[in-house]
C-alpha cells in the first residue's frame, strides 16, 4: 500500500497533533468493518497507531491508487469507547 503526501495534507493532519506515520499505521492496521466506503469516492477508517493512541483516518484513492489521508483526528472518549465495544 503506498501513501501520497503533499504539504497540504501534511499539514492538515498535523493541525490534528497527528503524524502522517500514525495516520498510515491506522489505514495499514485496518480490521474489519473497516475500510468504510463513503460518499464522493472516501474511506474510512477507525483504529490505533503503533503506540496505541486511537484515530479516524478518511483518505481517497488517487488516479494511481495511493491512499491520499485527507482527515486524521483523534476518537473523542465516546467513539473510542465504541470503537473499542465494536472490536470484541
Amino acid at each position: 500500500m503506498e501513501f501520497r503526501w503533499n504539504g497540504w495534507n501534511v499539514e492538515h493532519v498535523g493541525r490534528h497533533g497527528v503524524a502522517p506515520q500514525e495516520a498510515e499505521d491506522v489505514v495499514r492496521g485496518a480490521h474489519r468493518p473497516y475500510p468504510l466506503h463513503r460518499e464522493d469516492d472516501k474511506w474510512l477508517v477507525w483504529g490505533r497507531t503503533e503506540a496505541g493512541r486511537m484515530l479516524q483516518v478518511v483518505y481517497v484513492l488517487d488516479d494511481e491508487d495511493r491512499v491520499f489521508v485527507i482527515h486524521a483526528p483523534a476518537l473523542t472518549d465516546r467513539e473510542g469507547g465504541r470503537f473499542c465495544r465494536r472490536r470484541r
